[in-house]
């Protein structure tokens, strides 16, 4: 019985630690400016698509650019979890919100498909589905482990 409780208290110290040690790159880039972020996007990229220095160049000014803009509606979600003004949205604001985010993510493929070539498009389109694919696992594996609890 002894060894039991032992073990139990030992498995969920270890369970506790593990969590704590866990932090994303969002966390880790959270403390960065977005200039920052920007250089270490483009560093990324450079040596995943082969950019050349004018390729760099302008992707440095579109990651510099989306940071900002990510920064700012960091801020402002922050600001509106503080003062408690969040509130449920209609299926009508739900649609316009998505359809909003979706022109966005449209016009910012056109931009990037100004930028790179067909090969190294087509490199970055496989490379961000992959990157969908596992962010999108974590996101289930945490709903799937609320639903357990």
């Amino acid at each position: 019985m002894k060894k039991v409780i032992i073990a139990i208290v030992l498995l969920a110290g270890g369970i506790t630690f593990a969590q704590k040690g866990e932090k994303g790159s969002r966390e880790r880039m959270k403390d960065l400016s977005p200039e920052q972020m920007a250089t270490l996007q483009t560093k990324k990229a450079t040596l995943a698509l082969d950019l050349t220095k004018a390729q760099q160049t302008q992707m440095k000014a579109f990651f510099t650019e989306e940071a900002e803009k990510r920064k700012a509606k960091m801020e402002a979600r922050k600001a509106q979890k503080e003062s408690g003004e969040k509130k449920a949205l209609t299926s009508e604001e739900r649609y316009a919100k998505a359809n909003k985010r979706l022109d966005y993510q449209l016009a910012q493929k056109e931009k990037l498909a100004a930028i790179l070539s067909d090969v190294q498009m087509a490199k970055w389109e496989k490379m961000k589905h992959r990157k969908g694919k596992h962010r999108k696992g974590k996101r289930e594996g945490a709903r799937n482990q609320k639903s357990r609890n």
